[in-house]
């Protein structure tokens, strides 16, 4: 997207993470690995991996040491996702909450696992970055799947009409879909 901040890219008059932000509007804390613009409407926490552009496994590790102990349940969520919804997270939480998992993530039509749109017992989350971490000598440059190796998640479907809430950004074209299902 020629170096675009996404998370910033608009879709129906909204940042694309202020979108993300919205369907998990009752979360607290609310953390974001990454920047965000100074006049960013939302309260959010923010932190950085360290070193930068460790990758997604890394950057869960920043935003969880930012999460208490107490907190049950962690989205985890790339901010490139404007068709996220507050139901679509339920649906992940409500699985999680009625099976012995440690994540609910969704599986797409191809078969995919949606690795960054998903609800996590905190717990679980902690200790299995906690595991691979130890297994590789840290977490720069982790690939997702290690991560998913060491955890047990549920495999949910969305059955239901419109665009998948999983639906993320990487393409001017896919910008533009996002917008004409967001109208």
């Amino acid at each position: 997207m020629g170096g675009a901040d996404k998370p910033t890219l608009t879709v129906a008059g909204q940042s694309m993470l202020t979108r993300v932000l919205a369907a998990v509007h009752d979360a607290d804390p609310r953390v974001v690995v990454g920047r965000i613009p100074a006049d960013f409407p939302v309260p959010v926490h923010v932190t950085r991996e360290e070193p930068a552009g460790g990758g997604p496994v890394a950057a869960a590790a920043a935003g969880l040491a930012l999460v208490p102990e107490k907190v049950t349940y962690t989205a985890l969520l790339a901010a490139d996702l404007p068709l996220l919804t507050g139901e679509a997270i339920d649906v992940l939480r409500l699985t999680l909450e009625s099976a012995p998992m440690d994540g609910a993530l969704y599986r797409d039509s191809d078969g995919h696992l949606q690795l960054l749109c998903g609800v996590w017992r905190t717990s679980g989350l902690r200790t299995a970055l906690t595991r691979l971490a130890e297994a590789r000598g840290g977490l720069h440059g982790a690939p997702v799947r290690e991560l998913l190796q060491l955890s047990r998640v549920a495999e949910v479907s969305w059955r239901r009409p419109g665009p998948p809430p999983w639906f993320d950004c990487d393409t001017d074209d896919d910008l533009r879909t996002a917008e004409e299902w967001a109208q």
